[in-house]
């Protein structure tokens, strides 16, 4: 028993002892390697910001970093635990071809992102609507994109959905187009509600001056004409000022005492019931 008590110690003194040893340098090379990519990382945002060069560039451009970066650190953990190096570099390079024939959705994706970073129908922080999803772009990824929509939900979509997609661009021009409809009967003064609508919208918070609002007659409907009430505001501003917008004509419509009721359906009065005598 003591014989195999001595064999166990001097095992655990030759390898297991050296094992552990590695594991534990190993992890904190990891650690300490991590903090240094990150501390290079924001050495790198800052000196590309300082360039003035554009978010999505930036954001692109570190995301490529921390991966190269992450991949040199794991082989020279693997090479310091005993690993050969080229042979694990050979086994990567084997599994990336395995990996890009069974996972040829995220090279698309990758493909996407660059098409997405050189044509650039999109930058970060504009709203836009791609791949069924409305939001603000938070980040062009290696393979995502990252929107946040307008109810503060994080939403990743694949590059490649987003290229394949129509993309629209709410944020693009200067001044984006907001119409409103206002329904009316045909007893109400039209001309007269349009005049006043045009004159209040000049005064609406975030309703640009030029171009100048317009209210024109949009159709005709069974009960009366429908006004539209078009006019420009910023994108960012777009929420805001549909709210500033339907409070001054509601305002307009009060004052001109209108009141846009629908007659009620009229009910055929029924027969009285003849009682048969028996």
């Amino acid at each position: 028993m003591d014989a195999i008590v001595e064999q166990l110690k001097s095992l655990a003194l030759t390898e297991a002892l050296p094992l552990l040893l590695k594991v534990i340098g190993a992890l904190i090379i990891w650690f300490v390697g991590r903090t240094v990519i990150s501390g290079f990382r924001k050495v790198l945002d800052m000196a590309l910001q300082r360039r003035q060069l554009d978010a999505t560039l930036i954001r692109y451009i570190g995301s490529l970093f921390t991966g190269a970066l992450t991949m040199m650190l794991m082989v020279g953990i693997l090479g310091l635990m005993g690993v050969e190096t080229t042979s694990f570099a050979a086994l990567i390079a084997a599994a990336g071809i395995a990996i890009g024939a069974a996972w040829s959705g995220l090279l698309a994706n990758f493909a996407a992102g660059v098409f997405l970073l050189v044509l650039r129908p999109f930058r970060v922080g504009e709203e836009i609507c791609a791949g069924g999803v409305v939001g603000i772009v938070q980040e062009i990824g290696l393979f995502v994109t990252t929107l946040d929509t307008s109810d503060n939900v994080r939403i990743s979509v694949g590059n490649n959905q987003m290229f394949s997609d129509n993309i629209i661009n709410y944020s693009h021009h200067p001044h984006r187009k907001m119409t409103v409809k206002v329904p009316l009967v045909h007893s109400a003064d039209a001309r007269t509600l349009m005049q006043a609508l045009t004159d209040r919208m000049a005064s609406v918070p975030g309703v640009q001056a030029k171009p100048a609002p317009q209210v024109e007659v949009a159709e005709f409907t069974l009960h009366g004409p429908v006004l539209a009430v078009c006019i420009f505001c910023k994108p960012t501003e777009f929420n805001d000022t549909q709210a500033n917008v339907g409070e001054a004509v509601v305002e307009i419509l009060q004052l001109a005492n209108y009141g846009a009721s629908v007659p009620a359906p009229s009910l055929a009065a029924e027969p009285p019931a003849v009682s048969k005598a028996g």
